[in-house]
């Protein structure tokens, strides 16, 4: 069984910086991608970015286009998301999941607090 753990989020101001990580652990893990999704008070999951895990391709949401980045770190299992010039828009909590070959997200992340205070 993989489980997908991430680093914990935390508290900065609009305009910082923070660094998300999510590891996955398990005896096998080889996905067709991993992506980031975010959930804030009263909307529902929000797709923020992808990677394809082979190839590298990312793909964003609009709303964080030139502000976050997402990478990946194959040989240690692990996906990051670097969030730059972050505004209180942004407050939510940040989840990874893998995505099967068959396009099915079949694990997720228990889900990291990022508030970012005006």
């Amino acid at each position: 069984q993989v489980q997908l753990v991430e680093s914990l989020g935390g508290l900065v101001q609009a305009g910082g910086s923070l660094r998300l990580s999510c590891a996955a652990s398990g005896r096998t893990f080889s996905p067709y991608g991993m992506d980031w999704f975010r959930q804030a008070p009263g909307n529902g999951r929000e797709f923020v970015a992808a990677i394809r895990w082979t190839t590298g391709i990312t793909n964003y949401a609009d709303s964080v286009k030139g502000r976050f980045t997402i990478s990946r770190d194959s040989a240690k299992n692990t996906v990051y998301l670097q969030m730059n010039s972050l505004k209180p828009e942004d407050t939510a909590v940040y989840y990874c999941a893998s995505k099967s070959w068959i396009g099915k997200y079949d694990y997720w992340g228990q889900g990291t607090q990022v508030t970012v205070s005006s």
